[in-house]
């Protein structure tokens, strides 16, 4: 996903900026959880509840439960190993970029010994197996929209590699808050075994429930350590095709792996499209019939079907 340029300077989105720091000022939980119920409210009279996305299910409600109490969900294993090796074999020709300096893109293979942390194009992502076919599917759409409130937008959709790199730890690898759009949660999905040696994703329970800075920063292990104790932090490993939803406007990091590297999927579902990002939707000539207002930010109109 390509970041908009909120700041001025060449190609600043006023509009855009404006949007999305209107929702990084409002910090007390109290009365982001009423401008979410106007707006959740607003959706449902264009859009519907969503409701009709899905069927409720005791493992959605237990999963929907978690999210609202600790802010991370456990949801198993909702890829098969042979729906992994598709994934990683489709990908295996596809370029990555760096996010952390300007180099011109590469393959797995090519990948140089430096890059700590690299990304798929959308292109790549949505044309992918299996990607949109979970994104959108029942189990994930409904706790979404449960979420939500109404029925919810992928604001975001991406794969990861994340390798282990000798030195100082990229900047996405600390523990952080996300301020993506007024209510959002995000679906991780490991796509090779993550122990403890792989990076894996690390979350404080219930900090989404706490007050966020407006300036948004970076904690140290020491000061998260010492401010909640490690009892409050959770730890997802698993093998690969786990999977996993958490509201990350909580504190949390995607760990350095220090011996295996880690690819992993990531679908964001939101409230409203995530003002922080250009959108520029792709086209998919796939099988699926996709919901239109679901998939507008990520999928050409043509390819969606009501």
């Amino acid at each position: 996903m390509e970041y908009a340029q909120l700041k001025p300077g060449r190609r600043f989105a006023l509009l855009q900026s404006m949007l999305y720091y209107s929702q990084r000022i409002v910090t007390y939980p109290s009365l982001r959880r009423l401008v979410v119920r106007a707006l959740s409210g607003a959706v449902r009279l264009r859009q519907g509840s969503g409701r009709e996305l899905h069927a409720a299910t005791g493992a959605e409600d237990s999963a929907l439960a978690d999210l609202h109490r600790s802010g991370y969900a456990p949801l198993g294993n909702l890829l098969d190993g042979s729906q992994c090796d598709d994934i990683r074999a489709w990908l295996a020709d596809k370029l990555l970029t760096d996010r952390d300096r300007p180099r011109p893109g590469f393959t797995l293979a090519q990948r140089a010994d430096a890059v700590r942390v690299a990304d798929y194009h959308l292109r790549d992502v949505i044309a992918c197996p299996h990607i949109l076919a979970l994104a959108n599917s029942p189990q994930l759409l409904g706790l979404a929209a449960r979420y939500m409130e109404c029925r919810p937008t992928i604001s975001a959709l991406g794969l990861r590699w994340s390798f282990p790199v000798p030195g100082d730890d990229s900047a996405l690898q600390a523990f952080h808050r996300d301020s993506e759009d007024w209510r959002y949660l995000k679906v991780l999905v490991y796509l090779t075994d993550v122990d403890d040696g792989a990076g894996p994703h690390v979350y404080l329970h219930g900090s989404h429930l706490t007050q966020a800075p407006v300036r948004l920063r970076f904690y140290s292990d020491s000061e998260i350590s010492a401010a909640h104790g490690a009892d409050q932090l959770l730890t997802a490993t698993g093998s690969r095709g786990f999977c996993f939803a958490v509201d990350t406007a909580g504190i949390h990091k995607g760990t350095a792996p220090q011996l295996n590297a880690r690819l992993m999927l990531q679908i964001q579902y939101s409230l409203l499209p995530s003002y922080a990002y250009r959108y520029t939707p792709e086209h998919y000539a796939g099988p699926l019939q996709l919901d239109p207002y679901v998939n507008r930010l990520i999928v050409r109109p043509d390819a969606c079907y009501g």
